[in-house]
């Protein structure tokens, strides 16, 4: 089974974590405060589940989800997670992030600036326009009438195509954004952000974004 690094303990990290724990995955799981911090979840996560410095987590997953405010991804360490496919689940939200140039006048993408950072990782959206606590409770069987979809977005086809199987193992449709720079078509306000639909209604929603300087 693969093994799944995941760097940020909030919401997303949390869910993401019990959701692929159910399917079978190992998680190593990281926030900013150290290990011991985390002995309450991962006891609560149960045996597939460890925690582990930044560091630590990047090295250990096959694939990393990324899952902490924007605002601290040039924190993030290159060495470890080179070679690695990097999900990233940020969000622009300059209330909490500061204003940050190129994202208010559109001339960027949340996961374009992780890849610029990351520059020998294979950085891929996910998980960025559901609910955490839909996450692990939303997906349902493929063929399902109906089945919600995700989107995700990368200049990477392989991970692409992990974040695809992963979202059907979890119980959810793909969209393919297409690269990184369509990738603000589901980001905060865009009509595809945070709403239950299937892979029509998201294609129609990614369709009719607008990207206007905030």
């Amino acid at each position: 089974m693969t093994t799944i690094g995941i760097i940020g303990a909030g919401n997303i990290g949390t869910a993401v974590a019990q959701a692929v724990i159910a399917r079978g995955y190992d998680v190593v799981i990281a926030n900013s405060r150290g290990p011991e911090s985390l002995a309450g979840l991962v006891a609560e996560l149960g045996p597939k589940a460890r925690a582990a410095t930044v560091g630590e987590a990047g090295a250990a997953g096959e694939a990393v989800l990324l899952a902490v405010p924007l605002h601290a991804y040039r924190d993030l360490p290159i060495e470890p997670l080179t070679g690695k496919i990097v999900i990233d689940a940020n969000n622009y939200y300059w209330e909490r992030d500061g204003h940050i140039e190129a994202l208010d006048l559109s001339e960027a993408t949340t996961s374009g600036l992780l890849q610029q950072h990351l520059p020998t990782s294979k950085v891929v959206k996910g998980f960025n326009h559901i609910m955490a606590e839909e996450i692990p409770t939303d997906g349902t069987p493929a063929g399902t009438p109906d089945r919600r979809a995700l989107a995700t977005s990368s200049d990477h086809a392989e991970a692409i195509e992990f974040v695809t199987r992963l979202y059907d193992e979890l119980g959810y449709d793909t969209v393919n954004v297409g690269p990184l720079s369509e990738s603000w078509r589901v980001e905060r306000g865009s009509p595809a952000y945070v709403v239950r639909q299937n892979a029509d209604e998201l294609r129609a929603n990614l369709a009719k974004a607008w990207r206007v300087p905030r």
